[in-house]
C-alpha cells in the first residue's frame, strides 16, 4: 500500500510539475510580449539598463544545482508572491496614468497578474503535496516605492517585467529538476532532498 502511495505522489507531482512548466513557458512569452508593448507605450528603450527591483529576489542564482527541491519551490513561491503585488501596483499606476486610453495594456498587465497568482496557487500545491504547507504571506510583501516619479515608475515596471521573464525561465528549469530521478533511484526525488 506505501509503494502505491508514494507511486501515486511521484505521479502527482511529476503532472504538477509538468503543468508547472509549461505554465511557465506560456507566462514567460506573454511577459516578454507586454515587456515589449509596456516599453513601447511608456515611450522607454527596451534595452535601457535598469536597477533591481527592491523586495524581489533574483532569478540568478549562486549554486543553484546544491539547493534542495523545497529550497526552490519556496524561493519561487516568494517571487511570485512578490510579483502578484507588484503587478497589482504596475495596474494601478497604469490605469491612474492612461485612464482608459490604453486598455489594450492594462488588459494584458492584468493577464500576465492572473497568471503569476495561478503560478504561485501552482507552487503552493506542490509545496502542500510534499506535506509542507506553503509559508505564510505575512511580511512577504515587497516594501511601497518611496514617492516615485513618473519615469522612475516606468523603469521600476521595465524591471519588473523583465526579471519576472527571468524568473519564468528559472521556473521551468526548478520544475525540471524536481522531476528528474534521483541517482541509483528510478523515483523522483522527494522535493526536500537536494536533487
Amino acid at each position: 500500500m506505501a509503494a502505491a502511495d508514494s507511486s501515486s505522489a511521484t505521479l502527482q507531482r511529476r503532472d504538477l510539475c509538468s503543468r508547472g512548466i509549461r505554465l511557465a513557458g506560456k507566462m514567460r512569452s506573454d511577459v516578454v510580449d507586454l515587456l515589449d508593448t509596456y516599453a513601447e507605450q511608456q515611450g522607454l528603450d527596451a534595452s535601457a539598463s535598469v536597477a533591481a527591483v527592491e523586495g524581489v529576489p533574483a532569478a540568478a542564482v549562486e549554486r543553484w544545482d546544491e539547493q534542495t527541491g523545497t529550497q526552490r519551490l519556496l524561493e519561487n513561491l516568494a517571487a511570485y508572491r512578490a510579483f502578484r503585488v507588484l503587478l497589482a501596483q504596475m495596474l494601478e499606476e497604469q490605469q491612474e496614468q492612461l485612464g482608459e486610453a490604453d486598455a489594450a495594456l492594462s488588459r494584458a498587465l492584468a493577464a500576465v497578474l492572473l497568471q503569476v497568482s495561478a503560478f504561485a496557487y501552482h507552487l503552493e500545491e506542490l509545496l502542500r503535496l510534499e506535506s509542507r504547507g506553503p509559508p505564510s504571506e505575512e511580511g512577504a510583501r515587497p516594501p511601497q516605492p518611496s514617492h516615485l516619479g513618473l519615469f522612475e515608475r516606468k523603469l521600476r515596471g521595465l524591471g519588473v517585467l523583465r526579471e519576472l521573464a527571468q524568473w519564468a525561465v528559472r521556473s521551468a528549469r526548478d520544475l525540471r529538476q524536481l522531476t528528474k530521478p534521483s541517482l541509483g533511484s528510478s523515483s523522483a526525488p522527494s522535493l526536500a532532498e537536494s536533487p
